[in-house]
């Protein structure tokens, strides 16, 4: 534990991220239950306690400075990715982690209880038939496979002048191509995502009715 707690931090502060009181704590505890619950219900196909926190929770957090204030929705978060980190490390921001399978669901829920995140809760079923009371600020996936894909998806979910934030690894030059009409997609940033020799950009679109 000592040694995560220092890997962390050494990625926290490359991130330059002030995070709140006790959100690194549950940070840590929050892998330990995806640790836990990964062993039945396959959440994460990374294991190594180490390459969690650059994989999963660095990665996640890089797109903080990125994403507009306000009310924020994560789309297929499966194990909780990247919503749960993003709403340990901003308790002022209210998040909705979805995903429509009932085990991910689950999970999801518990880890909700268990780290104490009164500004976080879990819709579960299919993000087409969704219709939320409340539009979102920002609608951001990790999950969705193709970017055309998400935003057909998920533009309905956005209030006005809201936006869609899709995690992308190497430069989506193909995918960009297939955005679908009404979308702008053209705000591409690359992250630097501490102890990960891997590209990450992050594709921020705005969708017109």
């Amino acid at each position: 534990m000592r040694s995560q707690q220092a890997t962390l931090q050494r990625g926290l502060d490359e991130l330059a991220l002030a995070l709140p009181g006790g959100a690194r704590e549950k940070l840590l505890a929050y892998l330990e239950l995806l640790a836990k619950w990964n062993k039945t219900y396959n959440l994460t196909a990374i294991r190594d306690p180490e390459k969690m926190i650059s994989h999963h929770l660095l990665d996640s957090l890089a797109v903080l400075p990125h994403l507009p204030a306000g009310t924020l929705a994560d789309i297929g978060s499966g194990g909780g990715l990247p919503g749960v980190p993003l709403a340990i490390a901003e308790p002022e921001r209210h998040v909705t982690l979805n995903d429509a399978n009932h085990k991910k669901a689950a999970f999801l829920q518990q880890a909700v209880i268990e780290l104490k995140l009164p500004n976080a809760v879990v819709h579960v079923g299919r993000v087409q038939a969704w219709l939320p009371v409340q539009p979102f600020d920002c609608v951001i996936t990790r999950g969705f496979a193709e970017l055309a894909d998400f935003i057909t998806a998920c533009r309905h979910l956005l209030a006005p002048g809201g936006l869609l934030a899709a995690m992308k690894g190497v430069f989506p030059q193909a995918e960009l191509s297939r955005v679908p009409t009404g979308a702008a997609c053209r705000d591409v940033r690359r992250l630097q995502v501490p102890l990960l020799e891997a590209e990450r950009h992050l594709v921020l679109c705005r969708c017109q009715d």
